[in-house]
């Protein structure tokens, strides 16, 4: 792993959210994008070298809506960038991690993804995320 690509925040409001998180960061979010496969629409700030990633829900299905549901709102993960998903994947299953993805999809942000199951990392949702090549 290279470094933590962002940190994932479960929002009710999204526009209410981006709000907030504009006037902490003092700058507006960079980029507002829907992952239908993940019934999520995210919303992008920098701060610093740094990505914040907020998460609303946009059924009533989505693993963001049962996250809310069951613990409100707050982080909901945090992602990693990788240079070879599909080596990290096996490596870490190699090492007993569970995998929520055992083949990676495209995610938000020109990346593809792939989840560890929190159960096997103690109880944080874990993101693996590289760059989509073109």
């Amino acid at each position: 792993m290279k470094k933590i690509e962002h940190i994932g925040i479960a929002v009710k409001d999204i526009e209410a959210s981006n709000a907030l998180f504009e006037a902490l960061f003092g700058e507006a979010h960079y980029k507002i994008e829907e992952v239908e496969s993940e019934g999520v629409k995210t919303s992008f700030f920098k701060c610093g070298p740094n990505k914040i990633e907020l998460l609303q829900a946009t059924n009533e299905d989505s693993p963001i809506a049962k996250f809310i549901e069951k613990k409100g709102e707050g982080i909901h993960h945090i992602a990693f960038a990788v240079d070879d998903i599909e080596a990290e994947i096996e490596r870490l299953t190699e090492k007993g991690f569970s995998m929520i993805h055992k083949v990676p999809k495209k995610g938000a942000d020109n990346k593809i993804i792939a989840f560890l199951h929190p159960k096997s990392s103690n109880s944080v949702l874990v993101e693996l995320c590289q760059d989509i090549r073109d």
